[in-house]
């Protein structure tokens, strides 16, 4: 026994003395060199928008005007593109409407070489993990020469990407877990939070940058999950060491991440104050706080009365507006009616008309004003087309479970199946229903089901 633990110290001893020898150095200096020297040769070429530059220099270039937009990524990626364009003399005026656009008069290549730099990190990120691993000065050098040449990847970060800025971090991360792994003899001591805390943070901007970047969430959940069994079977140890253990890693990297990430979000919303394209998938009440936006500092009505002419929006983030325009269903596709579709885009086909459901009850102009409630049957007439929303025991065109809605009528004249039963969402008996700020739904009387929406596009009939 004796004799193996004289072994392993030894061997401990001199991996240690090999990262302070001048070899180990070199080399990694060597490799740090080259892997910026290629990816920052000629970066400045070709001198025109290429690939999916098109789309993260464009959103690059709405942060630096402030204006609002939709995206599928999260906002970190393109927040950080937007700020090395500020900080190297980009002004965002520059369209990138599609790729072979010339870049005349415009300096892009301080966004080129921003993610590039965080490209070039990745051979020293591979090189210290790798070594961290194995403490093999061959295995290290190995791995990180395979990223080194690797033409795909090199030209993967020559570009304004999210690419780039998603491997650093997801490499940081994984760099962040390996010295934390490693530090097992000084536990709790200062660099074994660094690493932890970095570990935690660096993933959180992974993930920040890209969802994919949750698969590196899952890898460093499985291997703390592999951590924290291994210690739960150190028996020598007492149970609040366990529990301590597991704590730090609750906090760091569960808790710090969660608030990174929303913590980026604020900064998002916070620098987007500006109305864009990207505002109608969002519900009315956040439309209104956008400068530049029709419901911004608008004057209207608090609440709705029958009489009034308004727009209806799905819930939902990405749901569009209650909408028609003059086309028919084609033959055998339920009812030959009127088309009724939901559209995200702002349009004067998004425009209906509250009426009494009783056609017998007349709004004049000396009637006192009627607010809409909670409970109140209406009618709704599409103001260009004049024909109400409608439906029956026909199955919708595309979702056969459901109901066909229609549009149906002339000049606003239909029949008992133009009938919706109002429901504020929360309410009860007397509630009045509110501009903006009300979530409703309707009841069709005769059918006894709720208007909804499955986000499904209709054919090109």
């Amino acid at each position: 026994m004796a004799q193996s633990t004289t072994k392993t110290s030894v061997h401990s001893s001199q991996t240690d003395d090999y990262k302070g020898n001048s070899t180990w150095w070199i080399v990694f200096i060597i490799l740090t060199v080259l892997s910026f020297g290629t990816r920052l040769y000629k970066v400045d070429e070709p001198d025109h928008v290429c690939w999916d530059e098109t789309h993260f220099g464009k959103m690059g270039s709405w942060y630096i005007n402030r204006t609002f937009f939709f995206d599928v990524h999260p906002p970190l990626g393109k927040m950080l593109i937007a700020l090395s364009g500020v900080l190297t003399g980009y002004n965002g005026s520059f369209p990138f409407e599609k790729p072979g656009d010339k870049y005349e008069g415009v300096n892009y290549v301080g966004m080129r070489e921003f993610c590039t730099i965080l490209g070039g990190a990745l051979i020293p990120f591979t090189f210290a993990s790798i070594w961290e691993m194995t403490h093999s000065l061959n295995a290290a050098t190995l791995s990180a020469s395979l990223v080194l040449f690797d033409v795909g990847t090199l030209t993967l970060t020559q570009y304004i990407l999210l690419d780039p800025i998603l491997l650093f971090f997801m490499l940081a991360s994984f760099v962040g877990i390996c010295k934390f792994r490693s530090c097992t003899l000084f536990e709790f001591g200062v660099n074994w939070w660094f690493w932890l805390i970095f570990t935690g943070i660096t993933m959180a901007c992974c993930v920040c940058v890209k969802f994919v970047g949750l698969f590196q969430v899952t890898f460093i959940g499985l291997m703390t999950i592999a951590d924290l069994w291994f210690i739960l079977g150190k028996l020598s140890k007492p149970i609040s060491y366990t529990v301590k253990h597991f704590i730090a890693r609750f906090v760091c990297l569960i808790i710090l991440p969660i608030l990174v990430y929303v913590g980026f979000f604020y900064i998002h919303l916070f620098i987007l104050n500006k109305s864009g394209n990207g505002d109608g998938f969002y519900s009315s009440a956040f439309q209104s706080k956008l400068q530049g936006n029709s419901l911004h500092n608008a004057s209207m009505p608090k609440d709705v009365s029958f009489g009034a002419i308004i727009t209806l929006k799905n819930h939902r983030t990405g749901g569009g507006y209650l909408h028609s325009h003059w086309h028919l269903y084609p033959e055998n596709v339920g009812a030959k009616q009127q088309q009724i579709t939901t559209y995200a885009h702002k349009d004067e086909n998004n425009r209906w008309l509250v009426k009494f459901y009783n056609d017998d009850e007349k709004i004049s102009i000396n009637d006192t004003v009627r607010l809409l409630k909670h409970g109140d049957m209406i009618r709704l007439e599409h103001v260009p087309t004049r024909r109400n929303l409608h439906s029956h025991r026909e199955p919708a065109p595309i979702t056969r479970k459901h109901y066909q809605v229609t549009g149906y009528g002339e000049n606003g004249t239909g029949d008992y199946n133009d009938v919706w039963k109002v429901f504020v969402d929360g309410g009860s008996d007397g509630n009045i229903v509110s501009a903006v700020t009300s979530k409703i739904k309707l009841v069709h009387v005769l059918q006894h089901c709720v208007l909804t929406t499955s986000n499904k596009q209709l054919p090109k009939w």
